[in-house]
């Protein structure tokens, strides 16, 4: 029990760290880790209102790319806030009490904190100036279970690409490409059930799409999900986990010797 004392102990210095090198000690950062996402919702939904005259569920359109965004936003931010976890405490891990699983999981903790926080308040922001009412009716297990789910996938990319991107530069840069359409092809715009055949079967091979499903099925009572495959989502989800740790595990001695 002494050792997981001793990690929980530098798990939680490290997290302070984090917080204190991301937000910065003047109020400013941690405003502005809301403002970004915050803007974003709000000028997608300008433009997609203008677009069309309805959005694929519900009435507000504020909302329906909220309900797509967010979940994305607790993959995308936990996949791209990990994998810088070994650089910027490379100076701490020349202390053998921090374990590179320590600077992995404060890293990881910090960032589901913040996103769950914006995510909120988000949510509140859009019950608010749409005058639309779903707190009342929400899934709140399906919403959490989304949530946790994207953030683990993130987790087990982020985790992966640490050893992967020390590898190669070229890799980081071939990852970044490919990666870049993931928004448009979760299915952050748009419901991929109501997509034609086979692109929306295609989609849907994506576990990101499941995550976003899942997501909305907890926001809007009446979406049916069909497309939700709750036992392939929780498959990819251990999949990813476990290569990505796999990876990590087998390259964290070097990374913490600085040979990779």
């Amino acid at each position: 029990m002494e050792w997981l004392k001793q990690h929980l102990r530098v798990t939680a210095s490290l997290m302070i760290r984090e917080m204190s090198t991301r937000f910065g000690n003047k109020p400013g950062g941690y405003i502005w880790a809301l403002i970004d996402p915050l803007a974003h919702v709000g000028f997608m939904s300008i433009i997609f209102q203008a677009i069309a005259r309805v959005p694929a569920l519900g009435s507000s359109f504020a909302l329906f790319f909220a309900s797509g965004y967010l979940p994305f936003l607790f993959y995308s931010s936990v996949a791209s806030f990990v994998n810088g976890a070994m650089k910027a405490n490379r100076a701490l891990l020349s202390y053998p009490i921090v374990a590179p699983f320590d600077v992995v999981v404060s890293r990881y903790i910090v960032q589901i904190l913040t996103t769950s926080l914006v995510a909120f308040l988000v949510l509140c922001l859009v019950t608010v100036e749409d005058h639309v009412s779903f707190f009342g009716v929400m899934n709140i297990g399906n919403v959490v279970a989304a949530c946790i789910l994207a953030t683990l996938i993130g987790l087990g990319v982020g985790v992966a690409n640490i050893a992967l991107f020390a590898r190669s530069s070229l890799y980081e840069k071939i990852f970044g490409v490919v990666t870049r359409p993931m928004f448009l092809l979760s299915g952050v715009l748009f419901i991929p059930e109501n997509m034609p055949h086979p692109f929306g079967d295609i989609l849907l091979y994506n576990p990101l799409a499941h995550v976003i499903i899942l997501f909305r099925s907890g926001i809007y009572p009446e979406y049916r999900a069909t497309g939700l495959d709750t036992d392939y989502l929780l498959e990819c989800t251990a999949v990813v986990l476990f290569v990505g740790a796999s990876i990590f595990t087998m390259s964290a001695r070097q990374l913490r010797e600085e040979k990779l």
